[in-house]
């Protein structure tokens, strides 16, 4: 637990600057949409960019563990897509939602967490765990989200503007172009790496400091009782049924190999990222409770993760 907790640390730290920074007063009221911008607009593309254009098809593809981790993350997204949907909530929220329960923290948190249990061995599939979060459930959820703030007219202007938007979103386009450059076979020129890494770096102390700047300033609101369970149970979703599930297909399903399950497991069981949040403040959807939600499952986590640890030895 101990090393869980010097794990998460920083995150708790970085959330807390962004508090005290916008109630001191450090920052004004309107920081967190501009810190979110330039994450949105220009950090996270270039992480994005970065990591695609880096990956090789040696690391990529490992069609086991690509199923396995896939699964987990597809089967509770869609899962909460019908129920948020079912309950009547918009298409643009329950995407939020979706995300908030299935979108592990393999970027800032599964790194290290992973270095530290399994070893090097591990930042492979590492690797494809973050491509798989960052850029393909996060593309599903903005294309989800976009068809929804379009619709009421026509399906064929429907489409077509999710299109343009489509093709206009830095989210979408970064890690479509950094694919490109893969098969490309080129490698990346030194100033052009040094200028992604300086500025992909910024993506994720950026977005926790915008989840600290916006908990000042809203997370004194108070829970309804319909909001409380629906955030309760996407932290149960997240920290629990997300990893069974990736269990079930890696090791009944699948059998796979034990240190690709392990990882596999331990990688679904990470708490939600701040992708979800960035989006949800983004587009001015639900960002309250998902900022609970990204708050509550790295708390929580620290406990789930070791108890899962100590079941595995």
């Amino acid at each position: 637990m101990l090393s869980n907790l010097l794990i998460v640390l920083p995150i708790f730290g970085l959330i807390l600057a962004g508090w005290i920074a916008r109630r001191s007063n450090a920052l004004g009221p309107h920081a967190t949409r501009e810190v979110n911008r330039l994450v949105v607009y220009l950090a996270l593309p270039a992480l994005l960019f970065d990591i695609m254009a880096k990956a090789s098809w040696a690391e990529i593809w490992q069609p086991g563990f690509i199923l396995a981790f896939a699964s987990g993350s597809a089967v509770i997204f869609a899962l909460t897509l019908w129920v948020r949907t079912r309950q009547g909530s918009p298409l643009a929220d329950a995407a939020i939602d979706a995300l908030n329960a299935s979108y592990a923290n393999t970027g800032f948190m599964g790194f290290p967490l992973v270095l530290a249990v399994v070893g090097g061995s591990g930042m492979g599939p590492t690797l494809v765990a973050t491509i798989l979060t960052v850029c393909v459930l996060f593309a599903v959820a903005i294309i989800l989200i976009e068809s929804s703030l379009r619709s009421g007219s026509s399906r064929r202007d429907i489409a077509f503007r999710t299109l343009v938007a489509l093709a206009k979103n830095p989210l979408l386009v970064a890690p479509v172009a950094g694919a490109l450059f893969m098969a490309s076979g080129w490698a990346l020129p030194g100033p052009l790496d040094r200028f992604l890494q300086l500025l992909g770096g910024a993506a994720s102390p950026c977005a926790l400091i915008a989840l600290g700047l916006f908990l000042a300033g809203n997370g004194a609101q108070r829970h309804r009782p319909a909001s409380a369970r629906v955030e309760t149970a996407l932290v149960a979703l997240k920290l629990l049924a997300q990893p069974a599930v990736t269990w079930l297909v890696a090791v009944p399903l699948l059998g796979l190999p034990s240190a690709a399950a392990h990882t596999a497991v331990l990688l679904a069981a990470l708490p939600t990222g701040t992708g979800p949040f960035m989006l949800a403040e983004f587009y001015e959807r639900e960002a309250v409770r998902t900022s609970r939600v990204v708050l509550a499952t790295t708390v929580l986590s620290v406990a789930t993760l070791s108890l899962y640890l100590a079941i595995t030895g």
